[in-house]
C-alpha cells in the first residue's frame, strides 16, 4: 500500500494541521496494511461513504458559519454582543469575552482549530477525488455526484480559512509526498485574487458533477451540497474577491500583507469586471428555479393575526410574490429561522450542516438570548445601532435615529408609552402595555428579531402555565431577574435582547435544553445571494457577457429592472416599501441602502464581521462606541432608561492587525514559506 494513502488514513485519526506530526506513522501502519489497500478503501461504498463523512465532519465545530461564541465569536460583531465569558463579572471565566474580541486582545493561539480542520478535510477530500473512480459498487453517476460532493467540501473548506485568515496557501491538487520534509512541503500564501478564483472554478466543477443527482439535496440537513450550495459558495468568494477589501486596495495594511517574497497578497488594482463575475455567479443560483424565500398566509382573527403593513399603493395591493397582500411578513421571517420548518421544508436554505454542529449550536445561541424568567442565560443581545437601522413600518427612519453617533437628522426619540386602553383597543400592536412608543410601528422584521423591554415571549414549552406568555422587562433589579444586577453577568448590557432564532415553545426551564426547538443553521441563504446579485450589479459601470455554469451567456449590466430582482422579494417578503426612484439611480446612495438591509436582514447569520471587512467599513463601524437603554434605571425611572447611554460594559476598537485572524505560531513554525498577517507575532 502505498505511503500517501496510508498517511491520509491515518489523517483521520490523528491529523493536524497544514503538515501533521503523523509521519512517525508512516513506517508502522501495520494496522491499515492488515485491514485496507487503496483498493479495498474506494472500490466499497461503504468505506468510500465513510471517508467521504470524514470529510464532511470538518465543517463542524469551529467551522460552522452560525453557531454561539464558544465555537466561534464571529457571529457576533456591531450587531450583536455576548455579556457572559467575561471575567470582569465573573472573575472564573478566562475565555474569549465580547470585549477582548472587540478590542483585538487575542493572540496567535485562540481559536486557531479551523486552520487544522480545514487543511486535514482538503487533503482527505483530495485523496476522494483522485480514488474513487475505483469504485464497483456505484453507478456512474453515483461517483460523479460523490466527487462532486468531496469537491465541494475541500472548496467550501478553502473558503472558510480564506474568509477568516484571508489569502492562504493552496495545496498541489496531486504529487505532494507527505513523507518530504517540512522544508520540502513548504508552501507559500497564493494571492486573494488566485484563491477566489480556485474556489470558484472547482465549485463550478462541482456543480457539474452533481448535476445529474444533486440539484436539491442540499435541503435535507446532513451537510451534503447540491448544485445550489456549489454555485453559491461559489458566487460569496467572487463577490468577497470583488469588494473594496481584495480589489484595488492601496492601504498601508495591503502594501505590508505579503508572500515570502515579498509579492502583495491583496490587489492593488481595481477591477470592475470582478462584480460582474460575481453578479453572473449569483445570477446562476436565481436561474436554477430551485430557491425561492419561505412565506407564512395573512392570519385575519385571533390573538395572533398579522399585523398588516401600511397601504404604500404598490407591494400592498397585491399577492406574493408581487406583493406582501397574502402573507404575515413577521411570521414569514420569523420561522425561517425558529425552528418551525426541518431542513426539508425551508425553501430558501442553501446549505446548512443542520441539526449536526457540535458544541454550541444555535440552541445553545436561544438559550443564552431567553430571559432569566425563562431560566435562560440573559447575556446575548443587541446594540441600539442595529435597532435603530429597523425603518417604521412605512419606510422611513425612526425618529432619532443614530442620533447618538453623530448620523441623526435632527429628529427626537419617541417619548410615551402603550397604555393598557392602547392595548385592549389594538393599537400598536404588537406592542403590550408599558412598552416605549419607540418600538411603535416599526417594519416587521424588528419585531421577530428584537427582545426590547417588555417585549412578548410565550415561553410554551413551561411545565406551569403560569409561567407561559410573559413580558420581559429589562428594568435595574427587576422582580423576575431581567434586568442589571451588580451580583452576576446575567443582564442585558444594552437593554435590547434577540428574538431571532427564538421559537415560540422555546424555554431554558431547569437548563433543559431540549425545551428548545432544533434549528437548522442557515449557512447560506437564497436572501443572502439576492442581495449579492443587487450589490454586484450595483457597482457596474460598464457592460460584460459572462458565461453561465452550465451554458450560454448573461449581459451583465447596472439593469435597474435585474437590480429589483434581487432586492424586491426580500423587501416584499419583510412588509416593507420599495426604494424610491432616486436611491435607485443613485450608485452611492443604493450601495448605503443594501448595506443596511444586510445589516437588518442577515442578523445573527455570521455575516455582518466579515462584510464590514470586506466593504473595508470595520475601521469606522468597529470603533463607534455601543449605545443602547440606560439599564441602571428602574420602572420609576422609565423615561431615563430609554435614553440611549454610551454602554460602559462594551468597549470597541478597530486597529489592522483586526482585518484577518492571526495564523498560529505552530503553523509558521511548520512552514518556513508562511507569512504572518500583518500586526500578529511571528514568534513564540
Amino acid at each position: 500500500m502505498n505511503k500517501k494513502i496510508i498517511y491520509t488514513v491515518l489523517l483521520l485519526v490523528c491529523g493536524s494541521g497544514l503538515m501533521s506530526s503523523c509521519s512517525d506513522y508512516l513506517d508502522s501502519g501495520q494496522y491499515f496494511k492488515d485491514r485496507l489497500t487503496e483498493e479495498k478503501v474506494f472500490e466499497g461504498k461503504v468505506y468510500s461513504e465513510e471517508w467521504l463523512a470524514h470529510v464532511f465532519e470538518e465543517l463542524k465545530g469551529i467551522n460552522a458559519d452560525v453557531a454561539s461564541k464558544g465555537v466561534t465569536p464571529h457571529n457576533f460583531a456591531d450587531d450583536m454582543y455576548y455579556g457572559d465569558r467575561d471575567s470582569d463579572y465573573d472573575p472564573s471565566k478566562n475565555e474569549l469575552s465580547y470585549n477582548m474580541f472587540r478590542m483585538g486582545q487575542y493572540n496567535e493561539n485562540d481559536k486557531q482549530d479551523t486552520w487544522t480542520q480545514c487543511y486535514r478535510g482538503i487533503r482527505n477530500a483530495s485523496t476522494f477525488i483522485h480514488n474513487i473512480y475505483m469504485n464497483i459498487e456505484m453507478t456512474e453517476d453515483e461517483i460523479d455526484d460523490y466527487r462532486g460532493q468531496a469537491r465541494f467540501a475541500r472548496a467550501y473548506l478553502y473558503w472558510l480559512l480564506l474568509r477568516k485568515y484571508g489569502p492562504i496557501p493552496l495545496l498541489p491538487d496531486e504529487g505532494l509526498d507527505y513523507a518530504d520534509s517540512y522544508d520540502e512541503l513548504a508552501i507559500p500564501r497564493s494571492t486573494y485574487e488566485d484563491c477566489a478564483a480556485f474556489i470558484s472554478s472547482e465549485m463550478l466543477l462541482a456543480a457539474q458533477e452533481m448535476e445529474a443527482r444533486g440539484m436539491v439535496r442540499g435541503q435535507d440537513g446532513s451537510a451534503r451540497p447540491s448544485v445550489g450550495a456549489a454555485l453559491a459558495t461559489r458566487a460569496k468568494a467572487l463577490i468577497y474577491a470583488a469588494s473594496p477589501l481584495a480589489n484595488g486596495n492601496t492601504s498601508n495594511f495591503a502594501t505590508q500583507l505579503v508572500d515570502d517574497q515579498g509579492n502583495q497578497l491583496l490587489s492593488p488594482d481595481y477591477q470592475e469586471e470582478k462584480w460582474a463575475k460575481a453578479a453572473a455567479a449569483a445570477r446562476d443560483v436565481i436561474e436554477l428555479g430551485v430557491y425561492h424565500l419561505y412565506t407564512v398566509p395573512v392570519q385575519e382573527t385571533g390573538e395572533d393575526a398579522t399585523v398588516i403593513p401600511p397601504d404604500d399603493n404598490n407591494f400592498s395591493e397585491k399577492a406574493w410574490p408581487e406583493g406582501w397582500a397574502d402573507i404575515d411578513p413577521a411570521k414569514s421571517y420569523a420561522q425561517v429561522f425558529d425552528g418551525t420548518l426541518p431542513p426539508s421544508g425551508n425553501p430558501e436554505l442553501i446549505f446548512t450542516r443542520g441539526n449536526n454542529q457540535d458544541g454550541e449550536d444555535i440552541r445553545a445561541m436561544v438559550a443564552h438570548q431567553l430571559p432569566r424568567s425563562a431560566t435562560g442565560w440573559n447575556t446575548h443581545g443587541l446594540t441600539q445601532k442595529l435597532v435603530d437601522a429597523y425603518a417604521m413600518n412605512d419606510g422611513s427612519d425612526v425618529p432619532g435615529k443614530d442620533s447618538e453617533i453623530g448620523r441623526g437628522d435632527g429628529s427626537e426619540r419617541i417619548s410615551g408609552y402603550v397604555t393598557q386602553e392602547d392595548y385592549d383597543a389594538g393599537r400598536y400592536r404588537p406592542l403590550r402595555a408599558d412598552v416605549s412608543l419607540q418600538y411603535a410601528n416599526r417594519e416587521p422584521r424588528f419585531y421577530a428579531s428584537v427582545a426590547f423591554n417588555g417585549s412578548f415571549w410565550p415561553l410554551l414549552n413551561e411545565s406551569q402555565e403560569r409561567n407561559r406568555n410573559q413580558q420581559a422587562f429589562y428594568y435595574r433589579n427587576n422582580a423576575k431577574g431581567n434586568g442589571f444586577n451588580s451580583s452576576n453577568a446575567y443582564w442585558l448590557r444594552t437593554g435590547f435582547g434577540v428574538k431571532k432564532y427564538v421559537h415560540p415553545s422555546d424555554t431554558y426551564e431547569g437548563g433543559d435544553i431540549n425545551k428548545i426547538v432544533f434549528k437548522s443553521e442557515p449557512a447560506i441563504r437564497y436572501a443572502d445571494i439576492l442581495l449579492m446579485y443587487a450589490e454586484a450589479l450595483n457597482e457596474l459601470d460598464g457592460s460584460y457577457n459572462m458565461p453561465s455554469w452550465n451554458g450560454g451567456n448573461y449581459n451583465i449590466t447596472r439593469n435597474i429592472t435585474e437590480i429589483q430582482r434581487g432586492i424586491h422579494p426580500v423587501r416584499i417578503r419583510a412588509g416593507v416599501p420599495d426604494y424610491s426612484a432616486s436611491a435607485y439611480n443613485d450608485k452611492n446612495e443604493l450601495r448605503k441602502r443594501l448595506k443596511r438591509e444586510r445589516f437588518i436582514e442577515l442578523l445573527a447569520e455570521g455575516q455582518r464581521y466579515y462584510d464590514l471587512r470586506r466593504w473595508m467599513d470595520a475601521p469606522v463601524e468597529e470603533s463607534l462606541p455601543i449605545y443602547g437603554c440606560n439599564v441602571l434605571m428602574n420602572s420609576e425611572e422609565r423615561d431615563l432608561f430609554h435614553q440611549p447611554v454610551a454602554v460602559w460594559a462594551l468597549e470597541t476598537t478597530f486597529a489592522d492587525k483586526m482585518w484577518f485572524w492571526p495564523i498560529s505560531l505552530t503553523e509558521l513554525k511548520r512552514n518556513n514559506r508562511l507569512t504572518q498577517n500583518p500586526g500578529w507575532n511571528y514568534n513564540d
